[in-house]
């Protein structure tokens, strides 16, 4: 009997470096694995108003550690990764673009790798208007990337990824379990292979541990 198809949703959002890594790794930690993978493009900027929190690039000191990082993580993996001549961009014209690829799905594997690509493997200004709009003729969208449509899609996105629980990219979703980050495939993969520590005791009682202090804010 031919197992049954397991279904991964991949929140992204093209501003992030390990969304990049873990869009890459994606593959290898999904081999021998009847799976589908849904990829929804998200705001990462609402996400973190939603949640209080500032960017890992918005934080001194760790915005450089996170550059230094994602490069070495690039060259242990054997991925592409240049950092774009400013960083943080405005993601916003990227996000459009794959969803206004097609009219009745969300973005595919290969529309995402190249939208990747324009962000993290050319060295170049990601959001520059005339790169924007070089991509987006090779892309061929279906659909205005400023209509209402596409805008509405992103939001409800946005929206469905922060009612799921999810606080940061790349956050990826079986059933109702979240693994978030690049470094999570390993347990990603695991439950997909049916693990049983997966929604096990352990998993279950994380969520229950008290906090012994709290600062003020």
């Amino acid at each position: 009997m031919t197992p049954a198809v397991k279904a991964v949703t991949f929140y992204l959002d093209f501003i992030s470096p390990y969304a990049w890594l873990a869009f890459a790794a994606l593959p290898r930690a999904l081999e021998g694995v009847n799976v589908q993978v849904h990829y929804k493009p998200v705001l990462f900027a609402a996400l973190l108003k939603h949640h209080g929190q500032l960017g890992p690039a918005e934080i001194a000191g760790k915005r450089d550690w996170t550059y230094r990082q994602v490069q070495w993580l690039a060259r242990q993996q054997g991925c592409e990764l240049m950092l774009p001549a400013t960083h943080p961009f405005n993601p916003l014209g990227l996000l459009r673009l794959a969803i206004a690829i097609d009219a009745h799905a969300g973005p595919t594997r290969p529309v995402c790798e190249q939208i990747f690509r324009h962000a993290w493997c050319s060295g170049e200004d990601a959001a520059d208007p005339g790169r924007l709009e070089q991509l987006t003729q090779r892309l061929r969208p279906q659909r205005d990337l400023a209509s209402t449509e596409v805008k509405q899609t992103l939001q409800r996105y946005t929206q469905e990824a922060i009612d799921a629980g999810v606080f940061g990219v790349p956050t990826f979703v079986v059933d109702d379990k979240l693994f978030w980050g690049q470094d999570a495939l390993p347990m990603l993969r695991a439950c997909l292979l049916g693990d049983p520590w997966i929604g096990g005791d352990a998993w279950q009682d994380a969520a229950n541990v008290p906090a012994g202090a709290q600062r003020k804010p």
